[in-house]
């Protein structure tokens, strides 16, 4: 995996980032979601190299990335502090502006990313989410029961932690779906490297933290440009997959167009673990847009 692509690091604000960086031409950050690391985009990241300087880190909390203990009000784990990680770090790289492209959690640092920092995003895209804000405020039975793990790691520690830490790899097969003797798209190489870095028994507070986070400052944030009126300027292609309960249970082109003022959006045959269920299917849509600035 990541043939051709090299380790970068740096510390931003005390924490360490870990990413790997390959290609030549316009650059491009590459941001996973949870339970995941920059590995999720294996399937992917030699193609866009062709064409893009491609970054992929590992987010603070997660992979082989710094994982400070949480504050009392989350704030160091906010996807305002997230994204704050990725411009800093991506400044220190040489690069001033680039497009970002997210998974789940991932997708919601980039959308940070873009609300905070509109001059040095080209363009955006952001892969199975709705946003935060709506998720909560509708969640219905069948959201609820299918991610479970919103409402878990939310609740005060060490309870979610120690659970954890007691069978990592349990864990990480319940949130990936995987079933003994069934088929699943991960390659064995990712679903070791995912299962190593959950293993350190840093990794799973700085899960928590991430969720933590997302149920109290980073709705405030959220509330906070509704209320002001801010709004994301920049391009935003949103993909979403069929299969997923994204767009079965939200409108998620009605709900980014209310805080996205240059949306366009499709659905994708895919579940919700789209770079590494339908990679082809992403490169179809990501290529031409990203392309085009």
């Amino acid at each position: 995996m990541f043939e051709n692509f090299e380790i970068v690091q740096d510390v931003i604000d005390g924490v360490h980032i870990h990413a790997r960086r390959g290609g030549s031409g316009p650059p491009i950050l590459l941001l996973h979601g949870f339970p995941q690391t920059h590995v999720v985009w294996h399937k992917m990241a030699a193609v866009l190299a062709k064409s893009f300087t491609v970054v992929t880190p590992d987010l603070r909390g997660y992979g082989d990335s710094g994982k400070p203990e949480g504050l009392i009000d989350h704030s160091n784990y906010s996807k305002r502090r997230m994204a704050l990680d990725q411009v800093a770090f991506m400044g220190r790289l040489g690069y001033s502006s680039f497009s970002v492209v997210g998974h789940d959690r991932g997708a919601r640092v980039a959308v940070r990313l873009a609300m905070d920092f509109p001059d040095a995003v080209q363009k955006l895209v952001t892969l199975d989410i709705a946003p935060t804000l709506a998720m909560y405020e509708q969640t219905t039975f069948e959201f609820a029961r299918a991610y479970w793990h919103w409402f878990f790691l939310v609740r005060p520690k060490p309870l979610p932690e120690t659970l954890i830490r007691a069978d990592a790899e349990l864990f990480l097969k319940e949130l990936l779906g995987i079933k003994d003797g069934c088929p699943h798209p991960f390659a064995t190489e990712a679903l070791a490297e995912y299962l190593r870095c959950l293993r350190d028994p840093l990794t799973a507070h700085g899960f928590c933290e991430d969720y933590r986070a997302g149920v109290t400052i980073d709705l405030d944030h959220d509330r906070a440009d509704i209320a002001a009126g801010r709004t994301i300027k920049t391009e935003h292609l949103m993909l979403w997959g069929e299969n997923g309960l994204t767009g079965k249970c939200f409108d998620p082109m009605s709900e980014w167009a209310r805080v996205s003022q240059r949306l366009t959006g499709f659905a994708v045959q895919s579940g919700h673990f789209m770079p590494e269920e339908s990679p082809q299917a992403l490169l179809d849509h990501i290529c031409p847009f990203l392309a085009s600035y």
